[in-house]
């Protein structure tokens, strides 16, 4: 019997969290805090302590934790329909959100598969780009990406993803990709160029992206401008264009897709973190027309085949309904505008400081570059420090290695993105 666990204290909490628990990204000596409660843009621990959650629990909490009105809406569903196999049935709550989510999405996005979680809807991205050359008798295999993009954890999604840390055991296992660099405005030429000799290939299946902002890889952010002109040169070749907006999609940057930024839209759009508020896991792969209708065949063989238990969950379904309809509440959008806001002004103000390398934001997403020792990326440890330092203030940052992320949930207060502020700076004086 292992008694009532609601009941354990806080050291018996971690001790038996550290007996049978295996984390993600947890090394050895990693402290683990209880959390108990959550409200808003609030976490509670064991021992009553309260932490602003300044990154939107690894960015999915959009308007904040335990939302009464999401909340709701799963329970209703709950009681009438849980869960049904998505193969040969649908549900009202699936046909609904795939209606609401084409009506947001760019204009040429018509069909919505859904998955589980971010890696598997950009997993189901890249096997559609392969198969849909395939069903129309065509063997292209080569995928394009960003150097220092992150696609997920599978590993179709893992050979997307700069070489590194992230993946290094399992490299050998991992299909060759093309990188190319990130596009700013110095090397405008160089990317153009380099990304039009391989799509004269004529053996590219896709060009697969995250829009404007790279998140693993520290928050780094890029000009949608020349990315545009990449999606131009692909469509003049034919190649199938992948935007994941897993991190960037429902508001962070400002527009309700990253794409809606970009002149040239995507054939497909990945999404997940902000679908369903934080309150149930889901993947969505939307996409184009002329990519479902490669599949739209008698012909067995052309058959999608991908799908998992929970495609199309009832409840994720219900939750992600309830999370667009706080999105068209003006509170909402007003929150987003002064989120957004708040970032800019704070980024302007302390783009200069010594500490730092860079400070940089776009829409409601800033991120602090310390200068300290070691490269900007995950594994520098110096990062460390800086999340004991501000959860000791009451402050929930997790660093990307050296960088310090501000991804708030939309219904944070000012003064409590202010004392964020106020901390970041005292942080930076030590």
């Amino acid at each position: 019997m292992t008694g009532n666990l609601l009941e354990l204290n806080m050291s018996e909490l971690v001790e038996k969290d550290l007996k049978y628990i295996w984390h993600p990204f947890n090394h050895k000596g990693t402290e683990i805090v209880p959390i108990v409660k959550a409200e808003g843009a609030y976490i509670f621990g064991e021992d009553g302590k309260k932490y602003i959650d300044g990154f939107s629990s690894w960015w999915v909490n959009m308007h904040g934790h335990c939302h009464p009105y999401i909340a709701k809406k799963i329970a209703e569903q709950a009681l009438e329909l849980e869960h049904v196999a998505f193969g040969g049935f649908t549900h009202p709550q699936a046909v609904k959100l795939a209606e609401r989510l084409v009506d947001v999405l760019p204009q040429n996005i018509d069909k919505i598969f859904f998955s589980d979680n971010g890696s598997t809807a950009n997993e189901v991205a890249l096997k559609m780009a392969i198969q849909y050359w395939y069903n129309q008798g065509e063997s292209r295999n080569k995928f394009i990406t960003f150097t220092n993009d992150y696609h997920g954890d599978t590993f179709g999604s893992m050979s997307l993803t700069a070489r590194g840390g992230f993946n290094e055991p399992f490299e050998r296992f991992l299909f060759d990709v093309e990188f190319v660099d990130t596009p700013n405005k110095e090397n405008r030429t160089a990317v153009l160029e380099r990304l039009e000799t391989l799509l004269k290939s004529n053996d590219v299946a896709a060009f697969i992206f995250e829009p404007i902002v790279q998140g693993a890889a520290g928050m780094l952010m890029h000009s949608p401008e020349i990315l545009s002109e990449m999606i131009a040169l692909c469509q003049k070749y034919n190649v199938v264009t992948i935007a994941d907006e897993v991190l960037t999609g429902f508001y962070r940057t400002g527009k309700f897709f990253s794409s809606d930024h970009l002149e040239f839209k995507p054939d497909i759009i990945c999404l997940s973190k902000g679908v369903t508020g934080g309150f149930m896991t889901m993947g969505v792969t939307a996409v184009a027309e002329k990519i479902f209708k490669a599949f739209d065949s008698a012909n067995k063989k052309h058959t999608f085949l991908h799908g998992h238990s929970y495609t199309g969950n009832t409840l994720a379904c219900a939750a992600a309904n309830a999370n667009l309809d706080l999105f068209e509440k003006e509170e909402t959008q007003q929150n987003i505008k002064r989120i957004a806001k708040q970032q800019a002004d704070f980024i302007a103000k302390i783009k200069i400081h010594p500490k730092l390398r860079d400070a940089r934001n776009f829409g409601t997403i800033a991120a602090i570059e310390l200068n300290i020792e070691g490269e900007s990326n995950y594994f520098n440890t110096k990062g460390n420090d800086a999340y004991k330092w501000f959860m000791d203030k009451g402050i929930v940052l997790r660093p990307l290695g050296n960088v310090l992320i501000m991804i708030p949930p939309y219904c944070i207060k000012e003064e409590d993105l202010n004392y964020i502020y106020e901390q970041m700076e005292s942080f930076l004086e030590l």
